[in-house]
């Protein structure tokens, strides 16, 4: 498979990140080294999404300190970025309006059909009457002038590092992979671009709960955009997808990570860390990078234990 046949994916995960972990980071890391060595994907961002204050969970610290730690956690990636979106609207969102909203902004941000999993070629262009033949997404036919892949998925990162705002300022911003060698010859037409949900097992298995997800929210979410799991403590996913209808209706849609690294659910676990922050345990820095470790003591935030 060609540079210009492979997906081009952005990884979304929303949570909580209260805080965010080394886990959290690495489930990034993981999950696009997976896909990349499937050969049918070239991950070009990926974008962590706090939950807004008003999700109700307990300990939940603001969204102001939320999104700092977030930042901290991956200033040193060039390619995860931090997206207050989320935390910045009226109230709480769900996981299918936050990816509907990327997918939205990146169809604003290129002009260019992102694909569903199901009918890659019908999804609309935003502006476009669907009812009307969908056109080129390119019509002009000097081909010299076309954009180029970097030139679209520079545009992309560009529109995102303005609207990520606890980034520091920063000269240039791309969402393109150096390792993707994608060059100047692949055409704007061509580019398939996907967001995956990005999840652990453990919200797999919650889509096993009866009454805890909206059915329809559940097909959009692993329907139309799919999802990219990353087990946890050796779950057994394929039980897990048996275990509901959508998950098994759209099973080919759920990409689970294999590699041979266990991912134990401490490394993962916000609550281990906030724990162990409160008892004083040095294995924090199992679980927290030190620019979080360091904002949390600066701010004061999990000392006690309702935190």
């Amino acid at each position: 498979m060609t540079e210009t046949t492979k997906t081009h994916v952005i990884l979304l995960a929303c949570g909580s990140f209260n805080p965010i972990t080394k886990g959290h980071i690495q489930m990034f890391e993981r999950a696009r080294d997976y896909l990349h060595k499937t050969g049918r994907f070239i991950v070009i961002g990926g974008i962590v999404s706090p939950v807004h204050d008003s999700y109700g969970k307990q300990g939940l610290v603001s969204s102001r300190h939320r999104l700092i730690m977030c930042q901290l956690a991956v200033q040193n990636s060039d390619w995860i970025r931090v997206d207050p979106w989320e935390c910045y609207q009226d109230t709480w969102q769900t996981t299918c309006s936050v990816l509907e909203h990327h997918r939205d902004l990146m169809k604003r941000v290129t002009g260019c059909i992102l694909s569903n999993v199901n009918t890659p070629s019908m999804t609309p262009v935003i502006g476009q009457p669907q009812n009307e033949t969908p056109q080129p997404i390119y019509q002009n036919s000097n081909m010299t002038n076309k954009p180029t892949a970097a030139k679209i998925l520079g545009k992309v990162g560009e529109s995102l590092s303005r609207i990520c705002c606890v980034r520091p300022p920063v000269e240039r911003f791309t969402f393109v992979d150096e390792n993707a060698n994608l060059g100047t010859v692949m055409r704007y037409e061509e580019i398939e671009l996907r967001i995956l949900l990005l999840c652990g097992s453990d919200l797999l298995e919650s889509f096993c709960i009866p009454g805890l997800w909206n059915e329809a929210d559940m097909e959009v979410i692993v329907g139309d955009f799919g999802i990219v799991v990353v087990p946890r403590d050796a779950a057994d996913t394929d039980r897990i997808m048996n275990h509901s209808s959508i998950l098994r209706k759209y099973k080919n849609n759920i990409m689970v990570v294999k590699d041979d690294i266990n991912h134990p659910m401490s490394v993962v676990s916000s609550t281990k860390s906030r724990l162990a922050l409160q008892h004083g345990d040095g294995h924090v820095v199992d679980y927290l990078s030190q620019p979080v470790i360091d904002y949390i003591l600066k701010s004061q935030l999990y000392i006690n234990a309702s935190g």
